[in-house]
């Protein structure tokens, strides 16, 4: 049996799609090739014919993970004035919280991409700062944007460390509380400052 030119791609597209769900949802480095492959319908035998190394799939997995993140947290010009309040309460809601396959992959693998290799820390640190970027010039203050992607980082981690429901639920809803009233995430998007006059030539009487 042939297979069709686009074979091999369709696969490798396949299983970087499967693993970014398992290794969110399981961890990357505690997941055997067999359990990637065998999530596609595969033998570990044929992971080689699409990767060097496991190592070069968790790249590939991350470097789709951080682009399919930074579109949506960033945004662009067309998103609405409270474009960081609704991402920031989708973020911080508990639904993302249970379902970490569907979601940003820091808080799930934060540890494995911090002794990856430099390529991948280098892709997550692109994405963190266009999003940093992004946030900035709508709230208005670049501190402020630093420190409210930490803190939905932060508290979807504990959020999830939790056991008790009602502890994740208070965890989440006092973190979107909190944000919201210190940083008026809600109001609208400052105006960009004026450019500075240059100060006129005094010419002499």
């Amino acid at each position: 049996m042939r297979y069709p030119s686009t074979h091999k791609e369709e696969v490798r597209e396949k299983l970087v799609n499967s693993s970014r769900a398992i290794a969110k949802r399981g961890g990357f480095d505690s997941t055997g090739v067999d359990a990637l492959m065998g999530a596609i319908g595969l033998t570990g035998g044929a992971f080689y014919a699409h990767f060097p190394s496991k190592r070069a799939l968790f790249t590939a997995v991350i470097d789709e993970e951080v682009k399919n993140s930074t579109e949506m947290l960033a945004g662009d010009e067309e998103s609405p004035s409270d474009h960081v309040a609704k991402r920031i309460r989708s973020y911080l809601s508990t639904y993302h919280a249970l379902n970490p396959e569907e979601g940003c992959v820091l808080p799930t693998l934060g540890p494995e991409i911090a002794r990856a290799a430099p390529e991948v820390r280098e892709a997550v640190e692109r994405g963190l700062k266009q999003t940093q970027k992004s946030w900035s010039a709508r709230i208005g203050d670049p501190d402020a944007a630093w420190a409210l992607i930490a803190q939905c980082v932060g508290a979807l981690v504990l959020a999830r460390a939790v056991e008790s429901d009602a502890t994740r639920k208070e965890i989440l809803a006092s973190s979107r509380r909190f944000l919201d009233k210190t940083h008026a995430l809600d109001g609208p998007m400052p105006a960009p400052k004026a450019a500075a006059k240059p100060a006129a030539k005094r010419t002499r009487d």
